[in-house]
């Protein structure tokens, strides 16, 4: 796996994968031009274990209508700026069996998201699951 990220200007780089794929990056503040680095890392972590608990609800035949994770994180107060707790919730929608949803999150979280897995040597990841038929669809 290969990434880049090409300064374009001022704090605004533009990261790219090896296939094509990019996306803006400003590490201004004000974040005018895109999301910041660490606002990526957030949203690859509630990505990677999103894919995780839909594959899973899927083998298990649930009946996801939506799905959203938010992640809440605390950073260090000197730098580096690392993130020291993350509380992840989940918020599903659909006909779900409670169980079939509690595994499907702890095996994300345990054996299969690779990005809390690495978070997890800085940060303390913990999460909950809200039951809700108002999930907001992406």
């Amino acid at each position: 796996m290969i990434a880049h990220a090409d300064w374009k200007h001022d704090e605004v780089f533009l990261g790219l994968t090896e296939d094509g794929k990019s996306v803006t990056i400003d590490g201004d503040s004000a974040h005018v031009h895109g999301p910041s680095p660490l606002q990526l890392v957030l949203m690859a972590l509630c990505s990677c274990t999103s894919v995780d608990v839909v594959s899973i609800l899927k083998k298990k035949r649930q009946d996801l209508t939506g799905l959203r994770v938010t992640a809440y994180a605390t950073q260090a107060e000197t730098p580096p700026r690392v993130f020291t707790h993350i509380k992840l919730t989940y918020a599903v929608r659909g006909r779900l069996s409670r169980k079939a949803v509690e595994d499907a999150v702890s095996l994300s979280k345990n054996k299969y998201c690779s990005v809390s897995k690495m978070l997890e040597k800085s940060a303390q990841v913990e999460y909950e699951i809200v039951y809700s038929d108002g999930v907001p669809e992406p």
